[in-house]
This record gives structure tokens, sequence and C-alpha cells, in this order.
């Protein structure tokens, strides 16, 4: 997406002082129900549900490819990790936010755990690229793994750990995905409805997976 957007990127973090001031609450709608799971995007879930934050570059096709993983019981796409509260996708791309276009994923620890879930992630796009993925170039578009549990953060670190030298193996660089709870990342921020399972509301549209298409084992050897 930040052909769209050009100059108005950024690639470096802005400071906090100078983010962009913000509001105190959203400036939009957010949809109530997930348009292809059918449940609910802000919760309730059923009990026993995870939840976990990942960004992967352009949040459209990252959420298309969480919601159809078995065992999510939805998704949505929102801003996280940055200074600016309530954002507009429209802030978000100037970089002045200093969020990255993030996934919420909701699901079933039981029908997929954890370190299947960030196997997925590590695999569906490129976690070596800083401040970018392929063509889309700005902070927004940094890989990001924001936690919920300690069990989700040990799993995260182990993963990106068994991950790393098959990488360089294969010709790629150390991983730079920002690893943090959530409770450190701040708020995750629903992103415009239009964002919402984008994907299925238009099934031609711009949809990068940068794949290395480098494995990812798990801790357990599975």
């Amino acid at each position: 997406m930040s052909w769209l957007f050009g100059s108005a990127l950024r690639s470096t973090m802005v400071e906090p002082d100078r983010a962009l001031a913000g509001r105190d609450d959203y400036a939009y709608t957010i949809p109530e129900t997930h348009t292809v799971l059918g449940t609910p995007l802000q919760g309730p879930w059923p009990t026993g549900t995870a939840v976990l934050y990942l960004a992967m570059g352009c949040f459209w096709g990252a959420e298309k490819e969480m919601w159809q993983t078995p065992g999510v019981v939805t998704t949505a796409a929102g801003y996280q990790g940055g200074f600016t509260p309530f954002p507009t996708y429209d802030e978000v791309c100037t970089g002045l936010t200093g969020h990255t276009e993030t996934v919420l994923v909701a699901y079933d620890p039981e029908k997929l755990p954890h370190d299947e879930l960030l196997r997925r992630f590590w695999e569906l796009h490129d976690p070596t690229q800083g401040y970018r993925q392929g063509n889309d170039v700005g902070t927004q578009y940094r890989s990001a793994i924001f936690t919920t549990t300690d069990e989700q953060a040990e799993a995260a670190v182990a993963t990106r750990d068994m991950f790393q030298p098959r990488l360089a193996r294969s010709g790629f660089g150390t991983i730079t995905t920002e690893i943090r709870p959530a409770t450190e990342a701040g708020r995750f921020y629903y992103a415009e409805g239009y964002h919402q399972q984008y994907l299925q509301k238009n099934p031609n549209g711009y949809c990068p997976v940068h794949s290395t298409g480098v494995a990812c084992p798990l801790p357990s050897g599975a």
C-alpha cells in the first residue's frame, strides 16, 4: 500500500514528542461482526480464547492468512505499537504516529497452539527487513509480535531463535521483529471498517505476502 502514499512515508521512527496528537475516541464506527467468520470483532469470545497481535506488513493480506488458519476465532486489522491515540489510517501512513499495521488474532490454543500460530507468522513474511515489507516502506510495515501471556512471549522468543539459523543459512539477515508485551506496546486500535476483512470484500485487492520460503521449525521438534 505504500505506493499510494509515496512521499508521505517515513522510514525512521518518530520521536514520541513529535507524534501526532490524535483524539479521545474513534473517528469512525467499528463493525460488530467478522465478515467471514461471523464472530464478534471486539468480543466477547468463548472462554479460553487467547489473543495475540501480529504485524507482518500490509494488514490486508496478513489478516486473510490469519482468518484462514484453523483454530482462529476472529481477526481484525488495526494499529499498535505507536504513540498517537485513536489514529486514522491516513495518519498512520504519514509515519507520524509510530504504529505498525497489526492483526488481532483471537484463537483457541487447544486447536491452534501458540508455537504453531507463531510458525505461521514467521513463514508468511520476511522478518529481516526492518521498516518495510517488499515495496511497502515505512515504520507502519515493521514486523512485530505483541503478546498477552507469558506462554506466548516464551513461544515467540523460542520460535525466533529456531528460525534465525535457518534464515541465515538461506542468505537472509538478522530478524528485526519487535517482540514485547501488548501492555508495553500500547492499545490495539481497530482500523476503519473498510479495512476489516478487506480482501473478502475486494477479492482482487492488493495482497502481498512476502514469504522467504524458509520453513520455521518448532522448539518441540514438530
